[in-house]
């Protein structure tokens, strides 16, 4: 009984017709550029969406080349698992939109991977439009958009985030902390503040700089830099 289970390990493999191979890479491919213009576009991401958004047409391909392989041989899905518990990826992912997206290119690449072309591009389109859709009808609501306000600093021992919290709420309308990253090295916090003119921020970030002059602040609307 083991024999022929060891027998069927290694002769279980199917041939893998190369002009579909092609065709399903070449689909993820186009797809994964797709999702990289959207993420860019409409994500509400913290972080350089344009870099960050890179990675999708790498993850996409390389998961439609793992499923490919794997599919065709019981011995190489059982191997895949090993492989898997050996390999740590050390992406740093701040944010749950980030992992959403990514989530969603290994996604593509398992249907296409799989041969599931036809309910891969279905699937993918229809939850590009939900995201489209959901961002445009939020806009709507939402005139008044926030501004994304990122603060650094070297200077941990004079700077805290409790100084920082009492200028902005000094010169905005509402300040909302949405991370915080603080070691002995560096102190860096995002934030969501709203003011009803230029003239407000400009005035925090003056306030802020004449009390620490080596702090870096970064204001970030939904399109880009101010």
């Amino acid at each position: 009984m083991i024999n022929n289970f060891e027998e069927f390990l290694s002769t279980s493999q199917a041939n893998i017709p190369i002009i579909g191979f092609i065709v399903n890479l070449v689909l993820a491919a186009l797809l994964a550029l797709v999702l990289r213009k959207v993420y860019i576009k409409f994500g509400n991401s913290l972080s350089n969406r344009k870099d960050f958004s890179r990675n999708f047409l790498l993850i996409t391909m390389t998961t439609v080349l793992i499923i490919t392989i794997v599919k065709s041989s019981l011995a190489l899905s059982l191997g895949l698992v090993g492989a898997l518990s050996i390999i740590r990826f050390r992406a740093a992912i701040k944010e749950p939109e980030e992992l959403a997206y990514l989530f969603l290119a290994i996604a593509m690449g398992l249907g296409f991977g799989a041969n599931q072309t036809i309910v891969t591009i279905i699937a993918f389109f229809v939850i590009l439009s939900i995201i489209i859709l959901a961002k445009i009808n939020s806009n709507k609501y939402d005139e008044n958009q926030n501004l994304h306000l990122t603060i650094s600093s070297d200077n941990t021992k004079e700077l805290g985030i409790e100084k920082i919290v009492d200028i902005l709420k000094e010169h905005c309308e509402t300040v909302d902390l949405k991370r915080l990253h603080e070691t002995s090295m560096i102190l860096e916090a995002s934030f969501m503040v709203e003011a009803s003119n230029f003239d407000q921020l400009n005035k925090a970030k003056d306030s802020m700089i004449k009390l620490y002059s080596d702090v870096k602040i970064t204001f970030l609307d939904n399109k880009g830099l101010l």
